[in-house]
This record gives C-alpha cells, structure tokens and sequence, in this order.
C-alpha cells in the first residue's frame, strides 16, 4: 500500500514536471539584417516568424557600439523555443562579439531576451565588416 502511493506520488510530481516543460512551445525564424557602422553601427532589416502554422512579418533593428567599420547583410535561418504565445519573440537580443566579414561567410549564434525566448541561427553574411562591439538586436512582431 505505501508503495503503490510512493509510486503515484513520483509519476504525479514527473508528470507536472513534463507538464511544465511541454507547456513551452516553439516556431521557426527567417530574416535578414544589414548592417552598416563607423564606431556606432546600426542594423535594419525583416523577416518572417512562424508559429502554429501561422506566418508573423517580423522588423528588425538594432544598434551597436565599439570599434566597428564597413557594412554587411545577413541572411537568418532557425528555429526560436522556449515561448508560449508570438509574442514572446518580441524583445531585445544582446550579445557581444568580433569579427570580420570579407565576401560571403557562414556562422550561427544562440540570443535570448528579456522572455526566455531562445533563438538557435545560422546565417549566411556578404559585405566587408570589421567589428569588436556590443550589439543589441531588437525583434518586432508587425
């Protein structure tokens, strides 16, 4: 008797944790940035989000401060989880890094934000850049 309640008590508390973690949801991301800067950067651009089936347009801004130089455009591609509604994509993205961008170049990037929105990229980039910076991306839904 007190095993059979041990037993429902453990499979009760594992379903509650699984519960938890399937209430997380997740769509796929596609969009573009072109950056340009000279010391500050800025980045523009737009893309596409899909959740559930359903298409969001997406606008993208952002600004960078460091020693930055020359100008790229980037071509998104992943998946975006960890969110329970669209609107959890919507929000800034920071991250800090270097490089540079001669010609066409592949890379991929991890970013979260303030909603625990985790984005996995990868992405495509051309253009002559040069940066060691801070960079904040922001993701709108339109």
């Amino acid at each position: 008797m007190r095993l059979s309640f041990a037993v429902s008590a453990v499979l009760a508390g594992l379903s509650l944790g699984f519960s938890t973690i399937a209430y997380a949801d997740g769509g796929s991301i596609r969009f573009n940035v072109v950056k340009a800067g000279f010391v500050v950067g800025g980045s523009a651009g737009g893309g596409t989000f899909v959740f559930h089936g359903r298409r969001y347009p997406l606008a993208i801004g952002g600004i960078s401060y460091g020693f930055t130089f020359g100008a790229s455009a980037t071509d998104f591609v992943g998946t975006v989880s960890n969110i329970r509604r669209p609107s959890d994509v919507n929000g800034v993205y920071a991250a800090a890094g270097g490089g540079i961008a001669v010609g066409a170049g592949a890379g991929a990037i991890v970013l979260t934000n303030q909603h625990g929105a985790v984005l996995t990229l990868s992405g495509r980039q051309a253009g002559l850049l040069v940066a060691a910076d801070l960079n904040g991306l922001v993701i709108t839904l339109r």
